[in-house]
């Protein structure tokens, strides 16, 4: 398909506002709502979703893998990553925990340096070591009183890169459905099992919130909130149409960038929705990140080995 970026631009914009209000919904959840239920439904409903979409576009539907441990792995390691991640906007500025996600061109920086053999420069050196410096402004550490929620967003980029980083490795054998669905039917099985294990062995959760909204068992008596789970399954799995859709026409190197108006998202509804006022550090600490992370993707676009930037399924 030839490159048009100005449109995989626009998809990317789209792909990320819906992305935004899928955050809003399950931020204002965590107080009352079960996290696996969240992503159970998620991941069953998005899984149908996209099957329908490739059925009428008529594309290929495969559920299998030629790499089915690596399918496995990867999944799981998306369902870990996100948990903690979600957990984090119960405990941390939504606009804090986005930027600290957005570490994820670092360590894919690094991943593909050890797995797929890329060369890394001294200019991406340096932009990590730019990127880091920002993660330190954000989170401020002082180890008498550490907010160990900063490191579930960090924790999130590290298992979100090295997954995509195995999805590039997959790629000429595992189509965009394969690797897409395998991650939607990791996520209602892991949150499934997560769930039973929960409501087992942590029946009293509810003292720390964010603990709370991973063991809740679920709830089908409150009809507010599987009307959000249908909006984020259904708004979610637009947003990640609209990535795939855009990674599949226009270069990497120019969609990439564009997802940092995720940020900018995050910094407003913040604002506006939750009364979040990020201080003067943190948003320097932000916009490190976010030159950084658009420079890594800039210079990879001038690379011959591109990093895995196929798609963000959040």
């Amino acid at each position: 398909m030839q490159n048009d970026n100005r449109f995989g631009i626009i998809l990317i914009i789209i792909g990320m506002s819906f992305f935004a209000v899928q955050d809003i919904l399950i931020k204002s959840m965590a107080p009352e709502a079960s996290l696996m239920q969240i992503l159970f439904f998620r991941g069953l409903i998005g899984t149908l979703l996209l099957t329908i979409f490739f059925y009428f576009t008529d594309r290929k539907i495969n559920f299998s893998s030629a790499f089915p441990l690596i399918a496995i792995l990867r999944g799981f390691l998306f369902f870990l990553g996100f948990t903690a991640y979600y957990i984090s906007l119960t405990l941390i500025p939504l606009a804090e925990a986005t930027s600290l996600f957005f570490i994820s061109p670092f360590f894919m920086t690094i991943f593909s340096k050890f797995i797929l053999k890329n060369d890394v420069g001294l200019y991406r050196i340096s932009a990590i070591f730019v990127g880091f410096l920002g993660i330190l402004l954000i989170i401020k550490p002082n180890f008498s009183e550490f907010n160990w929620a900063m490191m579930l967003p960090i924790f999130c980029a590290a298992t979100y890169s090295l997954s995509m980083i195995l999805a590039k490795l997959t790629s000429n054998s595992d189509s965009s459905f394969q690797q897409t669905t395998h991650i939607y039917v990791s996520n209602f099985i892991f949150a499934a099992i997560t769930s039973l294990i929960a409501i087992n062995f942590f029946p009293n959760g509810e003292g720390n919130s964010g603990i709370a909204f991973l063991v809740r068992p679920f709830d089908f008596t409150n009809y507010l909130f599987l009307t959000y789970i249908v909006i984020i399954s259904v708004f979610g799995t637009i947003g990640i149409l609209c990535l795939i859709m855009a990674y599949r026409i226009g270069l990497p190197a120019a969609n990439a960038p564009c997802e940092y108006i995720f940020l900018i998202y995050a910094l407003l509804i913040g604002y506006f929705l939750f009364n979040e006022i990020p201080d003067m550090l943190s948003l320097f600490g932000m916009l490190l990140i976010t030159l950084s992370g658009i420079y890594i993707f800039i210079r990879e676009g001038v690379k011959k080995s591109e990093i895995a930037t196929e798609t963000r399924l959040r």
